[in-house]
């Protein structure tokens, strides 16, 4: 018994969230409220551990699995997903027999990696596709979601190239929204530039891109920008000195394209908002080096 229905109502409502909020979730607000089930409220996760099967289940598989923000257990990426780790303790108690349970059945989970304190992105499905006693851990990998005669159904992926490539997607997008889990903060939820407050149009953006040897993911590493100032960002439209201050490609400044490019070009010579944080501005010698390019471009 894989409670398929049970699964599909909470896939369907973490869509529905994620719509809602963006891809980080709020637990507060947000993920404590559950989603129904024929007529009872099922709740996602449990915030205290990391595996989790829900008493409304009438099968024996786990329902979710989570990381959280700082993590007490080692998971560690593989070349197509996660190993992560049985909870301490018994192999028998509860939590351990619903994760090689969900092995055994091959039922679907959610796993929810936490991108800041009390937040939580999710992603689904995933399967446990190996169990190691000895190591005390499982591995999971992401598998898919596809119509079958009249619904989406999950089902794990075969092909060993589409999985890498699958897991591949997902990594990046966790990644990635840890590091917008800790640069948005500290940039008080507003884009550097423009200051604009709308959480869902913020991205946290790379000054060194994170395939460079000096592109850590910290956020002396990062800027909140907007999508717009992001993009701009990215093209080399937009570049910040190491002096904090917003220039404008010399091609952009002088073309003449109606209201939008005017608000843009309003910009130039303007200081960003930077976090008052010491540990956490924009690094100088990172922002001299994207800067150069830049001007390169420009």
């Amino acid at each position: 018994m894989r409670d398929d229905g049970l699964r599909s109502a909470c896939f369907t409502e973490l869509q529905s969230l994620t719509r809602r909020f963006g891809p980080a979730i709020p637990y507060r607000g947000g993920l404590d409220a559950g989603f129904r089930y024929r007529g009872r409220r099922v709740p996602f996760l449990s915030p205290q551990k990391g595996i989790f099967r829900a008493k409304e289940q009438v099968g024996p598989a786990a329902l979710s699995l989570n990381t959280s923000y700082r993590s007490p257990y080692a998971d560690r990426e593989t070349a197509d997903g996660y190993l992560y780790s049985y909870r301490s303790g018994p192999f028998e108690q509860p939590d351990n027999r619903a994760l090689e349970a969900a092995y055994e059945l091959q039922a679907p989970i959610v796993y929810f990696v936490g991108v800041r304190p009390g937040f939580y992105e999710p992603s689904f499905p995933w399967f446990v596709d190996v169990l190691d006693r000895i190591e005390r851990e499982v591995h999971i990998t992401p598998g898919s979601i596809v119509e079958i005669g009249t619904r989406p159904e999950a089902v794990p992926l075969e092909d060993e190239l589409e999985r890498r490539y699958a897991f591949g997607t997902v990594r990046r997008r966790l990644q990635q929204g840890r590091f917008r889990g800790a640069v948005l903060p500290a940039y008080r939820a507003r884009c550097a530039i423009c200051r604009l407050k709308e959480i869902r149009l913020l991205d946290a953006a790379h000054i060194v891109g994170d395939a460079e040897e000096s592109g850590v993911p910290t956020v002396s590493n990062g800027v909140s920008l907007c999508s717009i100032h992001h993009r701009a960002f990215d093209e080399h439209l937009v570049g910040i000195a190491p002096d904090m201050r917003v220039h404008v490609s010399r091609r952009l400044l002088e073309e003449d394209d109606g209201p939008m490019l005017d608000v843009l070009k309003g910009f130039h010579g303007a200081a960003i908002e930077a976090p008052g944080r010491r540990a956490w501005r924009p690094d100088p010698e990172r922002l001299a080096l994207r800067f150069e390019v830049f001007r390169t471009a420009g």
